[in-house]
């Protein structure tokens, strides 16, 4: 069996065809995933369609070669902090950022139930301009 560190940890790891499928199998079916406020997709998504149109969809066609690397996991029971920074191009203007993120999910039997997103948006709002 996979420890809750280890689902979150596949996520972040492979190519990107792989993170999806793996984020893909991990969720749950009416996961609650809130993108911080001040970051472009901010809000709270119900469920799995409405966050892959609301926030993966848009980073594919939006950014050019959008990252987001963990450095560092941290977990106690069913909460899992996955802490790293994003990086990327945003299209419209060929700015670019990098800006510190932590992401604290929350699993229940092997699927993540909730997400909230921390992150310096400022930085990423500096590429959207």
């Amino acid at each position: 069996m996979n420890s809750n560190r280890d689902i979150i940890r596949r996520t972040y790891e492979g190519s990107p065809e792989e993170k999806i499928q793996h984020l893909l199998a991990a969720l749950s079916p009416d996961v609650e995933w809130t993108e911080a406020e001040g970051f472009p997709y901010a809000g709270t998504y119900v469920g799995i369609d409405a966050l892959l149109q609301g926030v993966f969809q848009r980073l594919a066609t939006e950014w050019d070669d959008y990252r987001a690397d963990v450095h560092t996991y941290l977990a106690e029971g069913d909460r899992v902090a996955a802490f790293g920074i994003y990086s990327g191009t945003y299209k419209a203007t060929g700015k670019s950022m990098t800006a510190h993120f932590v992401h604290l999910y929350q699993l229940r039997d092997g699927r993540i139930v909730r997400m909230q997103q921390y992150v310096d948006s400022a930085l990423v709002q500096g590429a959207l301009t």
